[in-house]
């Protein structure tokens, strides 16, 4: 019996680990269909921002307290997984508690230690499911959270209730055993939690607990196998990608725009023609200008898109939002994410990218949602993993602008002014100064 136990934990975690691997390359896949884009500087200051902004949640404290429950959530859910190692060394030799003999004393404190830990994580959940659905926060509650997004929220939520919850059971029952002499329970000191636990299962039989026991440990480690193949396809995959997020955002002023050379180019030949290249046959075709779809993104801005944690901050303190506005920041990370894994199922099908007569632009995200930004920064200043929606929206007004012509009147007044009179008034420059005569 022991033998086939091992074999079926075997099989499950090599399926479970290759599933796994598979959704993760497809997503880097996703990510480098994004435009090059050059970040290497200043990577003493990028690893600060990664323990800082990923690690430490340093932005996430301007709120206090859903910072401290998010932060017990975060650490202890991280830190009680460290106890997967013994798990899976256990279900691999068929040992039980393997750690437990060399440890001595030492195994009993961290085992308790992850008790605790488990209970915050259990108190934070429940915090949370009742801010999401009994208080109903209104950035929780948006519309473009409406459907899977909300669902997806708490069946995060209730899976690590129960995690924690069967990790709790299994501690109690296995001390019970312990308590008993049972075959196989290697003997350990209280834990700090589950030992005050232990007279819940007074009175029952041996083989009783053994059945709790190996039921909570085969249905913790089934359910952390199943979370780990459902985080690619949920929000909570921030809980990896927030740390390369945080190492890759701009280090540069968050007002700083950033200009296109092709762009600043043909200003200066329409101001110096004499330094324009000639024009040739095998001259290559002008880049597109901004992004129509997400292959006109660059890598970073794919990966700021998986890396969204739905939270709303950035929505919450968004002036256009406030106002009854259409634009939500947050939609629009999610929009590009959805457009990014839409591209990717068409590359798996085909082999290649077949053009579905869709785009990012328009099919996703509207030319009344890009019009209502402000470009204030506070989306990408209240963001806690370093996002930045704002560069997104930029880059599909500049397409709009640029490529479709499709500007406010005023504006368009104002291009043809430049590109005529050089200056946005309707003057010839030759007639610029002609204000002083009399």
């Amino acid at each position: 019996m022991q033998i086939v136990q091992q074999i079926l934990f075997i099989a499950l975690a090599i399926a479970a680990v290759y599933f796994f691997w598979k959704k993760v390359t497809e997503m880097r896949r996703n990510i480098l269909l994004g435009r090059d884009e050059e970040i290497s500087d200043n990577k003493s200051q990028r690893w600060k921002n990664m323990v800082l902004l990923a690690l430490g949640q340093k932005k996430m404290f301007k709120r206090p307290i859903p910072a401290l429950l998010h932060l017990a959530v975060y650490a202890g859910f991280v830190i009680i997984n460290v106890e997967i190692l013994e798990i899976f060394i256990d279900g691999v030799t068929g040992a039980h508690r393997i750690f437990a003999p060399p440890l001595g004393a030492l195994y009993s404190f961290l085992v308790g230690f992850f008790e605790v830990l488990a209970v915050l994580v259990l108190l934070g959940c429940v915090v949370f499911l009742i801010r999401r659905n009994v208080l109903k926060i209104g950035r929780l509650n948006m519309p473009e959270l409406n459907g899977w997004p909300r669902n997806d929220a708490n069946l995060i939520l209730v899976t690590e209730v129960v995690l924690m919850s069967l990790f709790l059971i299994m501690n109690t029952a296995d001390l019970s055993l312990q308590q008993l002499g049972a075959e196989h329970y290697t003997h350990t000191e209280s834990f700090w939690v589950t030992g005050h636990l232990t007279g819940m299962f007074s009175g029952m039989s041996a083989g009783a607990l053994v059945a709790i026991e190996r039921t909570c440990w085969w249905l913790h480690i089934i359910g952390v196998f199943l979370f780990l193949n459902y985080l690619p396809y949920s929000k909570h995959l921030h809980i990896l990608l927030a740390f390369p997020n945080a190492y890759y955002s701009k280090l540069v002023p968050q007002g700083e725009a950033r200009n296109m050379k092709e762009i600043q180019n043909e200003v200066l030949y329409m101001m110096e023609p004499d330094k324009a290249p000639a024009a040739t046959a095998e001259a290559a075709a002008p880049p597109r200008f901004g992004a129509k779809d997400v292959q006109d993104l660059s890598w970073k801005n794919l990966l700021d898109a998986y890396s969204c944690t739905e939270c709303g901050r950035c929505s919450s303190v968004c002036p256009a939002n406030m106002t009854g506005k259409k634009l939500s920041p947050r939609k629009i990370m999610m929009d590009t994410r959805d457009r990014m894994e839409e591209v990717g199922r068409n590359i798996t099908e085909n082999k290649e990218f077949k053009d579905d007569g869709k785009s990012l632009l328009h099919g996703y995200i509207t030319v009344e949602e890009l019009r209502a930004c402000t470009t204030c920064q506070a989306c990408v200043e209240a963001c806690p993993v370093m996002i930045d929606p704002l560069d997104i929206i930029m880059q599909l007004r500049r397409n709009l602008v640029m490529e479709e012509s499709s500007a406010p009147g005023e504006w368009n007044l104002m291009f043809g002014n430049i590109e005529n009179n050089m200056a946005p008034w309707k003057f010839s420059p030759d007639d610029r100064d002609a204000w002083v005569n009399g």
